[in-house]
């Protein structure tokens, strides 16, 4: 089988202010700031208007950037991704629900996860733990 031409690297987060999202995502998933896990050499420090790369410590999940943009997010994503998790103790932390599970518009199917948005607006979805 011939390589692909691409494969997956990390996930990137827009975020107007992404200093705040990412200790938000850090929180809500487990994740550290990488400059905390891996310093930077030289006692080099990420300057604040930087992305910044948050990490799983324990190495299972990917890499995420937070990445400062100028403007608010407006519509509703084209791609989102899927998280494991308590949806209360999401929304107690500042998340807002979308849509419910079993609620949709398609008949005969039943939607089993929520969809919630980060802060910012950005959706993610999230199924509960098996």
């Amino acid at each position: 089988m011939a390589d692909a031409p691409a494969r997956f690297k990390d996930l990137c987060l827009d975020a107007r202010d992404h200093q705040t999202l990412a200790d938000w995502w850090c929180v809500a998933l487990g994740y550290v700031r990488r400059d905390e896990v891996e310093p930077p050499e030289d006692d080099w420090t990420r300057p604040s208007d930087w992305p910044v790369p948050i990490v799983d410590p324990s190495g299972a999940g990917p890499l995420m950037w937070i990445v400062p943009v100028p403007e608010p997010k407006i519509v509703k994503n084209r791609m989102h991704f899927d998280v494991i998790g308590d949806t209360n103790a999401l929304l107690t932390l500042g998340a807002t629900l979308i849509r419910p599970r079993d609620v949709d518009t398609t008949p005969n199917y039943a939607i089993e996860w929520d969809v919630l948005a980060d802060p910012e607006g950005n959706e993610f979805c999230v199924f509960s733990p098996e």
